[in-house]
């Protein structure tokens, strides 16, 4: 049973994750490979506002996700809108570029050690027996129904919302949806602020269920993964990905070697895009354009 959770809490956090690698791809075909060191910048803004503004937990991660959003949309507005019109390949490598940058700075800022972000915000983070012999942490719980909530609003959202579909559209037909009077860089801004704010919610509740250093990028990109595996204009190919790789990750530490726990995601990968590049879920006909 314990093993079931924690699969469950490790899928949780790569869904969290990977549905930011999912809305921008779906909305803008552009593969954020930044998108760990963004998530990572979320942790550190918590850190910051518990440790300079206020450290109730709630104000502190409300402020921290509102200016993830913003780092979102200043990305978009001051980097990524310069990449509209040139190649896939130049906007991948600007994203591998910012992110290679944006690890660099928060070492220069926040240093390589690690940091208790728990212990500012008062947070216990008390284990919780479920059955007999099985626990769970109550942030690592608080992290798995975030998930669902996060990405049943996801659903909501993209479904039944207008901006929602006008997302959707401008996925499928960026010219058509641009003729419809659809102002396509108001909906990209939007996808990156999304994005980021997924990210960044999953970097705090991992910092606070752990702790935060500059390697938790490795968390972000392990998540990749997951997205591709599931198809990466898809979310529930994100979610049906993450457990995949989750269930993987898990068994490989509990039944061959921990140490493997880094390779089995891109072993999983490499085997998936030799059988399906297009992942479980997603479309084929749009892959095949990256």
């Amino acid at each position: 049973m314990q093993t079931a959770i924690n699969i469950i809490v490790l899928a949780s956090i790569y869904a969290l994750i990977s549905c930011g690698y999912v809305l921008i791809y779906k909305v803008s075909r552009v593969l954020n490979l930044a998108h760990g060191e963004l998530m990572l910048l979320g942790a550190y803004l918590l850190l910051a506002v518990s440790s300079n503004i206020s450290p109730d937990p709630w104000l502190a991660v409300t402020l921290a996700a509102g200016l993830s959003i913003v780092v979102g949309l200043l990305v978009y507005v001051l980097l990524m809108r310069k990449m509209t019109g040139e190649s896939v390949l130049a906007a991948v490598l600007t994203t591998i570029a910012f992110g290679i940058l944006l690890r660099g700075v928060m070492i220069l800022v926040w240093s390589p050690q690690q940091h208790n972000i728990a212990k500012p915000l008062g947070i216990a983070n008390s284990a919780i027996e479920i059955l007999p012999g099985a626990r769970i942490s109550s942030v690592a719980a608080t992290l798995v129904l975030v998930t669902v909530l996060v990405y049943a609003a996801l659903f909501a959202f993209l479904r039944l919302s207008r901006w929602g579909m006008r997302m959707r559209a401008a996925g499928q037909n960026p010219l058509l949806a641009a003729q419809r009077g659809i102002e396509l860089h108001i909906i990209y801004a939007l996808a990156w602020g999304l994005s980021t704010f997924t990210g960044a919610t999953a970097g705090m509740l991992i910092a606070m269920d752990s702790r935060l250093d500059s390697t938790m990028v490795m968390i972000g990109l392990k998540a990749f993964p997951a997205a591709l595996v599931g198809g990466l204009d898809s979310l529930f190919g994100a979610i049906i990905g993450s457990l995949i790789i989750a269930g993987a990750e898990v068994l490989m530490i509990q039944w061959v070697n921990p140490l493997l726990s880094d390779v089995v995601p891109f072993f999983v990968l490499i085997a998936m895009l030799a059988i399906r590049p297009w992942g479980l879920f997603g479309t084929r006909e749009k892959l095949d354009r990256v």
